[in-house]
C-alpha cells in the first residue's frame, strides 16, 4: 500500500511575510501511519520547500504511482489548493483513493461530497486513527462501512459514519515525522520572526481550547476539550528537533498555551537540558492567562520564550462580548506591559469588521492600540469560517456576502457591518496598518530599539513594503 501526503503549491500569506513552514498536520499523520500500519510505503510532498508547480506534483504522483493521495487540510482559503491536488491525483489514476480532512472539510463535509467529485472520503475531527484503519481496510479491500470518523460516497448516497472518540493520551503519539522531510528541514524559515537562515519547526503541546470564542474553529473542531501532552514530553519533543534537525526556532502551536501547570514545569524541563540559550520558542496566549499567572514569566523567559502572541481582538467592550472573549481590555494594558518588563516580545491580535463596527468605533480602536503600545500588530477582518457560531449565525441572517473560499484569509472582507460596506471595512483594514506602522515616531523605536527582534521586524517590514499589498486589496 503506496501513500502519499501532499503540501499544495501555494503562496505564503503575506502578512506574515517571507517564511516557509514545515507541513506539521501531514507528517504528524504520516508518523502515526508509519507506527501504527507495517508494510506501508509513505512519502511526505512539500512542493513548497521542493519548489514544485502542479505539473511537478503531477510528475511526483506518477513516478511514485501511490494508491491513496491525502492533501494536506490547510485553511479555508487554502480548500481549493487541495481540492485541486486531490483533482490531479485522479488525473493521473482515477483508481487512487482521495482523502481530505482538517476543521474546513470537517464543517463541510456533505457540501463538500456534493460538489466535488474529485474528493472519495473526507476524515471528520481528528485524522490520526481513522487514517490507520482507513489505510488497513484499503489495503484489504474491505468495506469502510464501519470506520468511525469518515464520510464517504455509498452505493450513490453520501454516508456520514459515527465520530470517533478523541485520543485520550496526546503523550501516545509518535514524533512529528520531521524525518519524512529531513533533507527539506533547512529551508523551513520564518524570516520576520527569527531571520531568514534559522530553521525552525512546529510542536503541538496542546489541542483544542475550553472557551468558546464565537468566531474560533478550533474549540468547536476538538469538540470543547482541551488535551494538552506534558511537560517532558513537550520539552522531548523540542530538544528532539533542536538535536536532530538544527531547529533553533520552534513555534509551540498550541492555541491557548496553559500558563497554569505546565509554564514553569516545561521552562524548568528546557533549562534542564541546556538548551534555553540557543533556542527561541514562541507562542499564543490570553490576555488574561498572563495576568493572572505572571510569576511564570520569568522562567519561561530563561526557557527561551521570547514572543508571545495575544488575542486582544477589541479595545470594545461590546465587541469582546459578542465574540464571547471574556476577557477586558484592562487585561490587554496588564498583559502587554508585563511582557515587555520581561523582555518578551508583544505581539498583539486584533479584529475589525464586527457587526456593530463603525468608522468611529474603529477609530478609537486606533487610538487604544497606540495607548497600547504593542511591539508588533496584526490586524484581520473578521471572517465566517465554516464550523463556528459565528458563521453559523451569519448564514442565519445572510449576512454572508463573498462565497469564495479563497478570500476567506482574514484579509479579504467577506461581510459588512451594519454600517460599513464590504469595501469600507477592506479599507479600514488598510487604515489600522497605516495608523500603526506608519508612523514615524514608531518606526523609529522599532528600527533602533535595543531590542534585537523588535530591530529585525521593523526593518523587515520596512523591506517587504506590506502595508502597501494590503492597499492593493481595495
Amino acid at each position: 500500500m503506496k501513500t502519499m501526503f501532499v503540501e499544495p503549491p501555494k503562496d505564503p500569506w503575506f502578512v506574515m511575510g517571507e517564511y516557509l513552514p514545515p507541513p506539521y498536520g501531514i507528517i504528524q499523520l504520516a508518523a502515526y501511519l508509519e507506527r501504527e500500519v507495517k508494510g506501508v510505503e509513505i512519502k511526505v510532498l512539500d512542493c513548497n520547500a521542493q519548489q514544485l508547480d502542479w505539473k511537478g506534483l503531477e510528475r511526483e504522483i506518477k513516478s511514485f504511482n501511490p494508491d491513496l493521495v491525502a492533501s494536506s487540510g490547510l485553511a479555508t482559503c487554502n480548500t481549493y489548493l487541495a481540492l485541486r491536488t486531490l483533482e490531479t491525483a485522479k488525473k493521473v489514476d482515477p483508481s487512487i483513493l482521495t482523502l481530505a480532512g482538517g476543521q474546513h472539510f470537517t464543517a463541510t463535509a456533505q457540501e463538500s461530497l456534493e460538489a466535488y467529485p474529485e474528493v472519495d472520503i473526507i476524515i471528520r475531527g481528528e485524522g490520526e486513527r481513522t487514517l490507520a484503519e482507513l489505510v488497513e481496510k484499503a489495503r484489504n479491500k474491505s468495506s469502510f462501512r464501519g470506520i468511525e470518523g469518515i464520510s464517504f460516497r455509498h452505493h450513490g448516497a453520501i454516508r456520514h459514519n459515527p465520530l470517533r472518540p478523541l485520543i485520550e493520551n496526546l503523550n501516545d503519539l509518535p514524533y512529528p515525522g520531521y524525518h519524512f522531510v529531513e533533507d527539506l528541514m533547512g529551508q523551513y524559515h520564518f524570516s520576520a520572526m527569527a531571520g531568514p537562515n534559522v530553521p525552525y519547526a512546529m510542536i503541538e503541546g496542546s489541542r483544542g481550547c475550553l472557551h468558546r470564542c464565537t468566531f474560533c474553529s478550533q474549540w468547536t473542531h476538538w469538540r470543547g476539550t482541551w488535551r494538552k501532552k506534558s511537560p517532558k514530553r513537550v520539552a522531548d519533543e523540542m530538544e528532539y528537533c533542536f538535536q536532530r534537525f538544527g531547529s533553533r526556532f520552534i513555534w509551540l502551536t498550541d492555541d491557548n498555551f496553559d500558563f497554569g501547570q505546565t509554564a514553569k514545569a516545561l521552562s524548568d524541563e528546557i533549562m534542564r537540558k541546556g538548551i534555553s540559550e540557543d533556542l527561541m520558542w514562541f507562542t499564543q496566549a490570553r490576555c488574561d492567562e498572563v495576568v493572572k499567572h505572571q510569576e511564570t514569566l520569568t522562567h519561561l523567559r530563561k526557557s527561551g520564550l521570547r514572543w508571545i502572541l495575544l488575542g486582544v481582538e477589541s479595545s470594545s467592550p461590546s465587541t469582546l462580548e459578542a465574540f464571547r472573549k471574556n476577557i477586558t481590555f484592562e487585561d490587554a494594558k496588564k498583559a502587554v506591559k508585563l511582557l515587555k518588563n520581561h523582555d518578551i516580545f508583544t505581539q498583539a491580535m486584533f479584529i475589525i469588521g464586527e457587526r456593530g463596527d463603525t468608522a468611529d468605533s474603529l477609530a478609537r480602536s486606533r487610538r487604544f492600540i497606540d495607548e497600547l503600545d504593542p511591539d508588533f500588530v496584526i490586524f484581520a477582518i473578521l471572517t465566517p469560517f465554516p464550523g463556528t457560531r459565528l458563521f453559523e449565525n451569519a448564514e442565519k441572517n445572510g449576512w454572508i456576502e463573498d462565497r469564495n473560499w479563497a478570500n476567506y484569509d482574514m484579509v479579504h472582507a467577506i461581510m459588512s457591518t451594519e454600517t460599513l460596506s464590504r469595501t469600507k471595512v477592506q479599507e479600514e483594514l488598510y487604515r489600522c496598518y497605516r495608523s500603526f506602522y506608519g508612523s514615524w515616531r514608531r518606526r523609529l523605536q522599532g528600527l533602533f530599539s535595543r531590542n534585537k527582534l523588535k530591530r529585525r521586524v521593523y526593518w523587515y517590514m520596512l523591506g517587504r513594503g506590506i502595508v502597501k499589498q494590503l492597499k492593493g486589496l481595495f
